[in-house]
């Protein structure tokens, strides 16, 4: 094991109750240690996602882990100490990634431990802050629209809340494969876009996205509930429907048979070449990720009363490490 010298103990952010932003609270607890084939990574920045909101509201992870808990997910910083048996990495490199999702990753913290392949270099033209933004929103939009749906030049796709953590990266992505990129977003926010690559938008509030929008290939749901059901009617036959929230019994399954789509549920994953594939976007210059707000560590319940608003642009971020 290769390691530098650090304190026994570490600020994070826990919370011991389910309930509002306030339940998030900032204590002192043990640091971990990394075991065979991990590495522990002094956090610079963690960022702030839905799944991190909603868990809290929930009072339990989505792999069942109880309270009490250290939320997060995204994690950009530097190694500390290598475990046995890792080659990748050494103390002193800068690394980004998602680790563990869905179990507990604690990035709201000082320090956290995970598997060494869960992680990559982080994008050198990026500071801590925008590496942070990026993990799961990326992985989460290259999964959905590389992995899954093949998207391929020519093709036009639409996305849902284009504008948000997930929705503005999966723009560019898209833009990136040759797509023709359409997007739903408030009217306010159509000029980012089409400096980040959307070729149509469609305001939600004044416009009905399922009576304009036609002979879609690819929909990227990142909403939900009746949203998701009136996607099935711009799809041509043989389209497809991702969608980053489960595919439950309301919605029309029979539907999107009879209309010969394909519909279904995409779960993020580590994923270590997919965080190569992003930083190889961003190093070219065809992907960046937009901050809305960044939070010191103890402003944690702040950070996820903005997030809740469901206003933000982008991504918003926690400052660990300066």
């Amino acid at each position: 094991m290769s390691r530098t010298t650090t304190a026994p103990t570490m600020r994070a952010v826990s919370q011991d109750t389910a309930g509002t932003p306030d339940v998030l609270k900032v204590v002192d607890t043990r640091r971990p240690e990394p075991g065979r084939g991990e590495i522990l990574v002094r956090v610079h920045a963690a960022g702030v996602n839905p799944a991190d909101w909603k868990t809290r509201q929930r009072g339990v992870f989505a792999d069942g882990t109880p309270l009490p808990f250290t939320l997060g997910f995204d994690v950009s910083g530097v190694v500390e100490e290598a475990g046995d048996g890792v080659t990748l990495f050494q103390p002193g490199d800068e690394v980004f990634g998602m680790p563990r999702f869905p179990h507990p990753a604690g990035a709201y913290a000082e320090y956290v431990t995970a598997p060494a392949r869960h992680f990559a270099p982080r994008p050198q033209s990026l500071t801590h802050v925008e590496s942070g933004a990026l993990p799961l929103a990326s992985l989460t939009a290259w999964q959905a629209l590389v992995d899954t749906a093949d998207v391929r030049p020519g093709q036009r796709v639409l996305i849902h809340a284009a504008a948000g953590g997930v929705g503005h990266l999966a723009v560019q992505i898209a833009k990136a494969r040759g797509a023709h990129v359409i997007g739903t977003a408030s009217a306010a926010k159509h000029d980012l876009l089409r400096s980040l690559g959307a070729d149509e938008l469609v305001d939600y509030r004044t416009q009905d996205f399922a009576e304009t929008v036609r002979d879609v290939d690819i929909v990227l749901d990142t909403l939900g509930g009746a949203d998701r059901a009136r996607s099935l009617r711009t799809l041509r036959r043989g389209g497809r429907l991702v969608s980053i929230l489960p595919l439950d019994d309301a919605f029309p399954h029979e539907e999107a048979e009879a209309a010969g789509v394909r519909a279904e549920f995409m779960l993020v994953e580590p994923d270590r070449q997919g965080l190569h594939e992003i930083t190889a976007l961003v190093e070219d210059g065809h992907l960046r990720v937009i901050t809305d707000a960044v939070f010191p560590l103890e402003d944690a319940a702040a950070a996820h009363t903005l997030g809740e608003t469901g206003r933000t642009i982008g991504k918003i971020v926690l400052s660990v490490t300066s």
